[in-house]
């Protein structure tokens, strides 16, 4: 005989609530909790939603509980999706989720946001759901224990919820379930507020519905800020009892369809923008835990606003940089010749930043190789006066050097180069008068028989024969 369970389901606005956001769903094969977001626009329509499209399933389910239950609650988020496209006011609701469907032999749990499910079997309560808030992630980590969890300043800030937007996979778990079994699904305002060992004692005794309306007054005497529902169903082995189901919260409120925008714009005035909570000191911080916003209005005409100033922007950087860089010259080659060019020396995709200001009369083969590679290179200028400097400067070497061949080219070619600072008097018998000898080096240099050398003036950079041959010059780049 397959196994039965016997349900009751019980909720409370709180003692500091103005409406309650909590749905709960309690009958023959399923029982489910929606905590919907306080503070957020219409935290209690979503939540009414999650409920009355999750009830179809209570009725005898598929072999297959968790596909069954993935698919209602996706068609629920559908659901959200299409309530806040008619009306963007809503835009920031959301609810969790969790729910068990019973096949008579298991349930199937689905599960998301921070509503809690528990089995409690042979006096031992298990919990079979784990929250989707930032500090359970902290606790996962290993970063923080539970302990620390409990009054850390961010323990309710959820990470998973149903609300239209994100298409977030709920968990999915199954487990098997024996005669004596009690299933507890209830809100963070029980869970958030009475102790697991409590929790535990209650659920030892008494029928579905004594431990339903006990833990709810244990909530409410611990100080319980939130709304609070606690849904219990016993698994029996006994035949199918003909209770009814029950509902409780939001989606009891209102059994026609809650997707009307009069019924959301009701609910919206009974709500604070996000920036009104954050400022008001006197808001139950229970609000807060869902981050909730103002209601986006002309969603479109924002967005569109946004991408457009960010392409004006964009554009005004481009001009802006593209300006800067014609304020710019560098020396180079252009083909065979020395070219000033404007710009600067590199190209965007699509975008020429350089073009050839100056074509010069001076080939590269007309300068030592030193010079030359460092005109293919590029020679940056601080504008275009210096630019035009560097360029007399490359004018004087190959003139120099050029000047130098034609020299050495009208030398006897017994002529002999001697640097001056190495030259030694040659010794001369003591009946010869010394006779003075002419030396080319890197300036004209007359000795005389002391063999002290004196050098001219030079009235240019000197250039000596080794740059004119492609040596490292002595001197640096022409400035």
């Amino acid at each position: 005989m397959a196994l039965t369970w016997r349900f009751s389901a019980v909720t409370d606005i709180g003692r500091s609530r103005k409406k309650n956001d909590d749905s709960g769903y309690a009958g023959p094969h399923l029982v489910m909790v929606a905590d919907g977001m306080g503070g957020a626009a219409a935290g209690d329509l979503a939540s009414a939603v999650a409920v009355q499209t999750l009830l179809r399933l209570d009725e005898p389910p598929p072999d297959d509980l968790l596909e069954a239950l993935a698919g209602a609650v996706h068609r629920a988020n559908d659901r959200l999706a299409e309530l806040i496209e008619q009306d963007p006011g809503v835009d920031g609701m959301g609810t969790t989720v969790t729910a068990a469907l019973f096949d008579g032999e298991r349930i199937g749990v689905a599960h998301l946001g921070d509503s809690r499910g528990y089995l409690w079997r042979d006096g031992e309560l298990l919990r079979i759901t784990n929250d989707h808030t930032w500090v359970q992630s902290l606790i996962d980590d290993g970063r923080i224990t539970e302990e620390e969890a409990k009054v850390h300043s961010h323990r309710s800030l959820l990470l998973k919820v149903l609300d239209g937007r994100h298409d977030h996979d709920p968990d999915l778990t199954v487990y098997d379930v024996q005669p004596g079994d009690r299933v507890l699904i209830c809100s963070d305002g029980l869970s958030g507020f009475v102790e697991h060992d409590r929790i535990e004692r209650v659920l030892s005794v008494g029928t579905a519905d004594a431990a339903a309306r006990e833990l709810t007054r244990l909530a409410l005497e611990a100080g319980s800020t939130d709304n609070v529902t606690v849904v219990v169903a016993d698994v029996v082995d006994e035949p199918t009892a003909t209770l009814e189901p029950v509902t409780v919260g939001a989606a009891a409120e209102d059994t026609s369809p809650p997707l009307s925008r009069r019924h959301a714009r009701a609910q919206r005035k009974d709500s604070s923008s996000g920036k009104s909570l954050m400022i008001d000191p006197t808001v139950d911080p229970e609000e807060l835990r869902y981050a909730p916003r103002a209601p986006r209005r002309f969603l479109a005409l924002r967005r569109f606003a946004v991408v457009l100033a960010v392409v004006l922007v964009a554009g005004l950087v481009a001009l802006v940089g593209y300006q800067w860089s014609q304020q710019q010259y560098y020396v180079a080659a252009h083909g065979e010749r020395v070219a000033i060019y404007q710009g600067v020396q590199a190209d965007l995709p699509g975008v020429q930043l350089h073009h050839v200001y100056e074509s010069q009369d001076l080939l590269l083969t007309e300068l030592p190789s030193f010079r030359r590679s460092q005109v293919i290179e590029g020679m940056t200028a601080n504008d275009l006066a210096h630019a035009q400097r560097i360029v007399d400067k490359l004018l004087t070497f190959a003139q120099t050097c050029a000047q130098q061949a034609s020299e050495r080219a009208s030398q006897p070619v017994t002529t002999a180069t001697v640097p001056t600072e190495t030259l030694t008097p040659t010794p001369r018998s003591p009946e010869r008068s010394p006779t003075p000898r002419r030396i080319e080096g890197p300036a004209t240099t007359q000795l005389t028989t002391s063999a002290e050398p004196r050098t001219t003036e030079a009235t240019t950079e000197p250039v000596t024969p080794k740059e004119c041959a492609g040596a490292s010059p002595a001197t640096g780049t022409p400035q």
